[in-house]
């Protein structure tokens, strides 16, 4: 007699699983961790560490009653970083490729060779990169790259001399950080 059976899936437990996979519920997170999550998002979007971040944060909020926005304060200062101009400038890929550049002098500051990341520029500093530094391979085809590459309103870029001008200050809207700021302070303010 031949054999009539059909494969078939082996029968379903009463919720509908196959038996033996355990599904774990996700919690919801709490008001902290929603502060911790946003900190550590702006943190790692801008390359720095804990106390370097902690720093910037207690600076904005010990401005706060000379601007009416802390979290723009913040913003600012953290756009303001040379790593930072680098990278938005266009010379870098990453903002850690910015920050290995300037740490290796291939940017001038004024006229000054500057090895900190951190270095905060301000209105009417002029970027350059170093003539020595042209010559290296990473930057055989910036010019191409920069033609490209859209400059944010408040830096003017010289493509053909490969240097910057900082002409005003970044906004908060300009930035567009997928942030929620007063996270961040509110996760600072404990």
């Amino acid at each position: 007699m031949p054999n009539t059976k059909t494969a078939t899936a082996p029968p379903a437990s009463p919720a509908g699983r196959r038996q033996g996979v355990q599904r774990r519920r996700r919690r919801q997170l709490s008001e902290y961790g929603k502060e911790l999550q946003e900190k550590q998002k702006m943190k790692n979007i801008y390359n720095i560490r804990e106390k370097q971040f902690r720093n910037y944060v207690k600076k904005a909020l010990a401005g706060r009653s000379k601007v009416e926005d802390t979290g723009e304060l913040l913003v600012r200062s953290l756009e303001g970083r040379l790593d930072n101009v680098v990278f938005r400038l266009g010379f870098a890929s990453t903002r850690a490729q910015a920050r290995q550049m300037v740490s290796h002098g291939h940017f001038l500051v004024n006229g000054k060779v500057v090895t900190i990341p951190s270095l905060q520029v301000k209105k009417g500093d002029r970027i350059m990169l170093a003539s020595r530094a042209q010559k290296r391979d990473l930057f055989q085809n910036i010019s191409i790259i920069l033609k490209k590459h859209k400059c944010p309103s408040w830096m003017k870029l010289n493509v053909e001399k490969l240097e910057a001008e900082i002409v005003g200050e970044v906004t908060l809207k300009e930035a567009a950080i997928p942030v929620e700021i007063s996270a961040i302070f509110e996760f600072y303010s404990r």
